[in-house]
């Protein structure tokens, strides 16, 4: 039995949009509690690792006023990349599902972004380069004969300035940064069809400008010595993979005929069928055909005959071997 009388196979009743958006109860339940955990690990004291009050790496001043500060930070890696991923999307293929889809991958790179770095700061308590600024240790104190020096020398009154102080790897600045403008990339990317063996200097621009921008935040995190330069690395590697891997649960391959639209809505048929990524020009079209089918029958039970006459011409087109097949928009 090939792919496409699999996709053809008649539905026992039309998928509606109540169940589609059920069907992804588990994701956003999954990325709520990653976004709980994130704020409880918070609030944990974490391992305060020993120092030495003779290290130049951790004598820098302490600064009061952050270039990028958690409330740009919050603007810069997710409202503006939620807001910008909408607008290409109404440019492009004015899908209210891709919509949808882009803001779940994005929060859930985020998410997991998120408690990785709170997970490893607490758990390394590296200082971080003005630790000593914020320690506030006594004037003439040396390091103990064949030892280090404990936090517990400190000085400083603020237990929350402290307890930061201790929380230099990963950065979570660079981290967070490259899971909300990576995710972004990417999507700019797959609308554009980047790799689609052509070469346009213009879309490559495009699709790495967001990385620009979160390489910006991660690099002024060094500028207020906040970290160093290792933190700032492995918080942005971490961050840029986590929006990769985020992305490819609802998106195909970068290299794909399809990559400019999600994957189909989960149903019955669809685990029946198997993976929906096309393999072959045939696979292809017919996964179109399937694409355009769900989404007729979404918004057909919402009414709309002449919807559903558009989404058949839709499918004729397709099978006579269309090279592009986006998704109609969604209509109420």
């Amino acid at each position: 039995m090939n792919l496409l009388s699999l996709f053809a196979r008649k539905r026992n009743g039309p998928i509606t949009r109540q169940q589609i958006i059920l069907s992804y109860a588990a994701d956003w339940l999954v990325t709520i509690a990653l976004a709980a955990i994130f704020f409880s690990l918070d609030k944990v004291p974490g391992f305060k690792r020993d120092f030495s009050v003779t290290d130049l790496s951790i004598r820098h001043p302490f600064a009061v006023h952050e270039r990028v500060p958690n409330w740009a930070l919050v603007l810069i890696a997710f409202v503006a990349p939620l807001i910008l991923n909408w607008v290409v999307n109404l440019l492009s293929i004015r899908s209210k599902w891709d919509a949808h889809i882009s803001a779940l991958g994005l929060i859930l790179s985020l998410a997991i972004t998120g408690v990785i770095v709170q997970f490893t700061k607490i758990t390394v308590g590296r200082p971080r380069p003005d630790l000593l600024s914020r320690c506030n240790i006594p004037e003439g104190t040396v390091d103990p004969p064949y030892g280090l020096t404990t936090w517990e020398i400190c000085n400083q009154p603020d237990e929350s300035v402290l307890k930061d102080g201790f929380r230099s790897f990963p950065s979570g600045h660079a981290g967070f940064s490259f899971a909300g403008l990576g995710f972004m990339a990417f999507y700019l990317a797959g609308k554009v069809h980047l790799f689609d063996n052509r070469g346009h200097a213009p879309k490559a621009w495009l699709s790495l400008a967001p990385l620009a921008g979160a390489a910006l935040v991660a690099i002024s995190r060094t500028m207020d010595y906040r970290h160093h330069w290792q933190d700032v690395l492995v918080g942005g590697a971490l961050g840029l993979f986590v929006s990769y891997f985020a992305y490819r649960q609802y998106y195909p391959p970068l290299t794909s005929r399809r990559s400019h639209v999600p994957y189909t809505p989960r149903d019955k048929d669809a685990a029946r069928a198997g993976p929906i990524l096309p393999t072959t020009r045939e696979e292809d079209e017919a996964t179109s055909v399937r694409y355009t089918d769900v989404h007729a029958e979404s918004d057909s039970t919402d009414g709309g005959e002449e919807l559903r006459e558009v989404h058949s011409q839709r499918k004729d087109e397709s099978r006579r071997g269309s090279n592009i097949a986006v998704p109609l928009n969604d209509t109420q």
